[in-house]
């Protein structure tokens, strides 16, 4: 079972490779890097090309691992126990599996992606670690242990916005998605918009790299924000001149809202625009 790529997913070879240590390692990759870099798409394209199920677990800064697990809904049983319902019997009927007990239950290798692990309290990588190291846990409600029956392919995913604990690393293969370079970009853009001009895409890329080689800017534009400018340029039929400045200095594109997602670092471009004007 090798992840080679996908029609619709440019992977670098490190990329690759990192999935298929996982892999051979039965280990969870953990995946790394700015916003936008394609790290959740990553675990559904691998998931399509290895023809497996995907399960998404998708996390916020409210998640408990517990939820992952499951939940046990005390509320509806007792208000079914005021109501004489028969369901009260059976614990079972009771019991919310979460995604990791459907990815151990399931009876063919699945997919699971953790998304954004970073978004929860510290203790949550913690609290998840017997269980993704054993592929075990155990229901105290109905008295089961829940062991895989296939061991999943387990994505998890992090923007780095919170340092994760040493014993959960040592449990995953760790890969950074690098921001693409200037030639992997413009694989990536054919990807989505096979049919854009050359000149357009040379002078579209030149603009946004710019743009995003601009120092003290807060939040930089992502491989998203590139596609969804380029979109716009598309749509709107934006001409090339447009795009294009006098001369070699800085200019501000059109639909520059696109890119740059605050008013602070629109405000540091068009002063640097600014100030190049003044010079000329």
């Amino acid at each position: 079972m090798k992840f080679k790529g996908t029609n619709n997913y440019v992977a670098t070879q490190d990329l690759m490779l990192a999935v298929n240590a996982a892999i051979t390692l039965k280990r969870p990759l953990l995946v790394k890097g700015e916003p936008g870099t394609g790290k959740t798409m990553l675990a559904e394209e691998v998931a399509q090309a290895l023809n497996m199920p995907l399960l998404q677990w998708h996390i916020k800064s409210t998640t408990k691992a517990q939820q992952g697990l499951y939940e046990y809904d005390a509320v509806s049983r007792l208000r079914d126990s005021q109501l004489g319902d028969e369901r009260v019997k059976d614990i079972q009927n009771y019991i919310i599996k979460g995604v990791l007990w459907q990815a151990f239950t399931a009876d063919e290798p699945v997919a699971l992606l953790i998304d954004e692990i970073d978004k929860a309290d510290i203790e949550f990588p913690n609290d998840l670690l017997r269980e993704i190291d054993r592929m075990e846990f155990y229901c105290y409600e109905t008295r089961e242990l829940i062991k895989a029956k296939n061991r999943p392919l387990v994505f998890i995913t992090s923007n780095n916005e919170k340092e994760l604990p040493d014993a959960f690393l040592r449990r995953c293969f760790f890969h950074y998605i690098k921001f693409p370079d200037p030639d992997t970009m413009r694989q990536i853009v054919d990807v989505h918009f096979p049919n854009l001009k050359k000149e357009l895409l040379a002078v579209a890329l030149k603009t946004f790299y710019d743009v995003r080689n601009l120092p003290g800017l807060k939040k930089k534009p992502s491989t998203s924000e590139l596609l969804d400018w380029l979109k716009l340029l598309v749509a709107e039929d934006i001409p090339l001149s447009a795009l294009q400045a006098q001369d070699e200095k800085v200019a501000i594109p059109p639909l520059v809202g696109a890119l740059l997602k605050n008013e602070q670092d629109v405000t540091l471009f068009e002063k640097l625009v600014f100030m190049q004007s003044r010079n000329r």
